[in-house]
């Protein structure tokens, strides 16, 4: 008989892309059903070669400028999710795939949803997002797949 364990912490990787609703929706859906906690991250990060004044425009390091927009952006994301299935948000600094897996391994998560990406040039040569989250997790990981993107194949 199969057993499905029961689920009460998520992470969901939110992006800012336009598939972010759906995963956010689908990681909704899964907490109802299984009483299940979520905590919505966004990752943050310059590349290590990038002086941090490079594209200064204010007087604040471009760090704390994408910390602070992550943030916004994770407050506009949260009313999506009811406030007794809501258990935070969290900007990450870091790599996408690391920071997700490392918040995912510190809250004991059991669950991370995430949305699939492109496989553009880049991406086949050195692996999308969710192929590194989904190799590295110490947890499951949900993939919310983009229905357009198999209708323009």
């Amino acid at each position: 008989m199969l057993r499905l364990s029961v689920m009460k912490r998520i992470v969901v990787g939110l992006d800012g892309s336009p598939r972010a609703p759906s995963v956010l929706a689908s990681a909704v859906t899964i907490a109802r059903a299984q009483g299940a906690k979520v905590t919505l991250v966004r990752s943050v990060g310059l590349p290590p070669d990038v002086p941090q004044d490079f594209w200064k425009t204010t007087e604040e390091p471009l760090l704390e400028v994408l910390r602070q927009r992550a943030r916004q952006y994770l407050q506009e994301c949260a009313p999506s999710v009811a406030p007794d299935l809501l258990a935070g948000t969290e900007v990450a600094v870091g790599v996408p795939w690391q920071a997700v897996c490392d918040l995912a391994a510190r809250d004991d998560a059991d669950l991370i949803v995430i949305g699939s990406h492109g496989y553009g040039g880049m991406d086949r040569l050195l692996g999308t997002t969710a192929a590194k989250i989904v190799n590295h997790a110490t947890c499951s990981v949900f993939v919310v797949r983009d229905k357009t993107h198999h209708e323009r194949r």
